[in-house]
């Protein structure tokens, strides 16, 4: 009872905020009063709730509001959800925290290439990071490769000192940072000296086939079309691909046109290739986070409606300008 009312009943206060049902817990009992489609959810959740914890896994403040949105959803059994491992490395076990992060793991199981597009903070490298450790822990693939393209996110950091890797490694440090958390910090160096690990820009994967590995292409918004077909085409055999990134984040100057917006334009219906769409509910960073990308969807989807009506209203009077000039001409003649 203690783990399903939360530390301080913090869950309980969630439940009641989020169900808008009254919950009073005596002893081993639960009581809910509200709505009959309150109670109803109500009674889902907590089952869910109780299912959850039977597996040994606790549960967050995060944890129980993800329960409440997939039951009222009615598009998954949360329980299945929270937890499904991926992967478990010094104590920590990685599972997906929703639906959607469900689904993209899955389709890295049942595709050869899938392309995992969504804001910051919804998981996109780390559950790829997870899903290629695994699959080396598990020896279906004998190394893993990341790449992302060396393009400076607005700023111009000019000529940075040191040797090749000196320069390169600001760009990859957050798979470093990624990998940290999944392997041994030890074994680090040598799978990177061994080759079984292979962290480089985009720019080295040119003229290569890569068999046997599993690659992930992270910060793909940042590629040219002609860079996202390069790298696609260096897949080779027993391998697997998975492309991440965010394309209302794309830093390629001159207006460029990003491979990971026209891509699936160009794939659509290929076999064995799958996109896995994230979004704000996705987000299992702080809380703001989530809050931060929704309001920045709005504002985006607000200028664009502006936009609209601003050209519409210019095509309307450049076509009034236009029907009053031929008239004066007429008149003219």
């Amino acid at each position: 009872m203690v783990t399903v009312l939360g530390p301080a009943d913090e869950f309980l206060r969630t439940l009641e905020r989020e169900l808008d049902t009254d919950i009073h817990a005596r002893g081993n009992q639960i009581t809910l009063r509200g709505e009959a489609e309150a109670l109803e959810l109500g009674e889902d959740v907590l089952n869910e709730m109780v299912a959850v914890i039977r597996t040994g896994q606790g549960l967050s403040a995060d944890a129980v509001e993800r329960i409440i949105a997939m039951m009222r959803s009615a598009e998954a059994q949360p329980a299945e959800v929270l937890t499904q491992n991926i992967l478990s490395s010094r104590g920590k076990t990685i599972r997906p925290k929703t639906l959607n992060q469900k689904r993209y793991v899955d389709a890295i199981d049942n595709h050869t290439v899938v392309f995992g597009i969504g804001p910051a903070g919804t998981g996109k490298t780390y559950l790829a990071m997870a899903k290629a450790v695994q699959a080396l822990q598990n020896k279906e693939v004998n190394r893993i490769i990341l790449t992302r393209p060396a393009v400076e996110a607005g700023e111009r950091l000019g000529y940075l000192p040191g040797t090749l890797s000196d320069k390169i490694d600001p760009y990859l440090r957050p798979l470093y940072d990624a990998l940290h958390d999944m392997v041994e910090p030890d074994s680090i160096p040598k799978l990177l000296t061994a080759g079984t690990i292979e962290v480089a820009p985009l720019a080295y994967m040119r003229g290569r086939t890569l068999n046997d590995a599993f690659i992930i292409l992270d910060e793909a918004q940042n590629t040219s079309m002609e860079q996202m077909k390069m790298f696609l085409t260096r897949l080779g055999f027993a391998s697997k691909m998975v492309v991440t990134g965010d394309v209302t984040q794309v830093d390629l100057p001159g207006g460029q046109t990003s491979g990971l917006r026209a891509v699936e334009g160009i794939l659509d219906g290929v076999d064995d290739i799958a996109f896995c769409r994230l979004t704000n509910h996705d987000v299992v960073r702080h809380k703001l986070v989530g809050r931060i990308v929704a309001a920045y969807d709005r504002y985006e989807s607000l200028s664009d409606r502006s936009r609209d009506l601003s050209g519409g209203r210019a095509a309307r009077r450049d076509s009034a300008r236009g029907a009053q000039n031929r008239g004066i001409g007429r008149g003219n003649a």
